[in-house]
């Protein structure tokens, strides 16, 4: 199912060149990456050492994980859920895009591009 799933949201990247963990891993450790759809950033996430991950959403706390790799996908769990993201990781020329794994063909794909300024997190307001 996973494979077939994978193959479905592959097809239209039939012309870029797929991007493995271990590739996905040499590019993102050390840096901080922008996700980002229609010319707007929609996330960034640090990628730090030990594959752990530091993930903010525009406007919103930043939440610490890990990812791992699983078959081609790249997943994600962050600390205080038990729920995985998983994406598959592609090049296009020069271009890196992503796409959540289970999206369907017709969904967008979000660009990765180094970010040129820090992780900005949102404060965490408590009751």
């Amino acid at each position: 199912m996973r494979l077939a799933l994978a193959l479905v949201v592959a097809a239209p990247m039939a012309a870029a060149q797929p991007m493995t963990p271990e590739e996905f891993e040499t590019f993102a450790t050390g840096r901080t990456l922008d996700y980002s759809g229609h010319g707007t950033i929609l996330g960034s996430e640090a990628y730090l050492p030990d594959r752990r991950v530091r993930d903010a959403d525009t406007g919103g706390p930043c939440r610490d994980g890990l990812w791992y790799p699983d078959g081609p996908a790249v997943c994600f769990v962050y600390d205080g859920s038990d729920q995985r993201h998983c994406w598959l990781y592609w090049r296009e020329g020069g271009i890196i895009r992503a796409k959540p794994q289970n999206a369907g063909p017709d969904d967008a794909a979000q660009t990765v591009t180094p970010a040129t300024t820090p992780l900005t997190c949102a404060p965490e307001v408590g009751v």
